[in-house]
């Protein structure tokens, strides 16, 4: 079966939903829409339900556990990456990699959300 993309979902764990929602809601200046999946509470990242975009949510489950190590997944912040940057810290996480050049696949930023999971940033342009 052929894709457009490698991936098509990603889940990131956290141990508060509420925290990680409003956290994520004022970094990224998108609402987020809380479903409960399969018994888990969950808060949806906006995508293109049509299939054509890659999805992805906040998940509380207690099988999985916020973490540092692991693998690292970028959100897209187009055009607005310094924005982005900005509101980390006031929203309670931490930068951990400053805006860094990549050549031309773009810029990206590494952060640490409130719950502790490492998260990168990504924009094809400098802002």
């Amino acid at each position: 079966m052929k894709s457009a993309s490698a991936v098509n979902w990603f889940e990131i764990p956290v141990a508060d939903l509420n925290r990680a929602v409003t956290f994520y809601e004022t970094i990224l200046g998108s609402r987020m829409r809380r479903e409960v999946f399969g018994g888990m509470d969950t808060a949806l990242f906006p995508y293109d339900n049509a299939g054509s975009g890659v999805g992805g949510a906040l998940m509380q489950d207690p099988k999985n556990t916020p973490r540092a190590e692991g693998t690292l997944i970028y959100l897209n912040c187009e055009g607005h990456l310094e924005e982005v940057i900005d509101r980390v810290a006031p929203a309670g996480g931490a930068v951990v990699l400053p805006k860094t050049d990549i050549g031309a696949p773009g810029f990206i930023s590494i952060i640490q959300d409130t719950e502790g999971n490492r998260v990168g940033l990504h924009s094809c342009t400098a802002r």
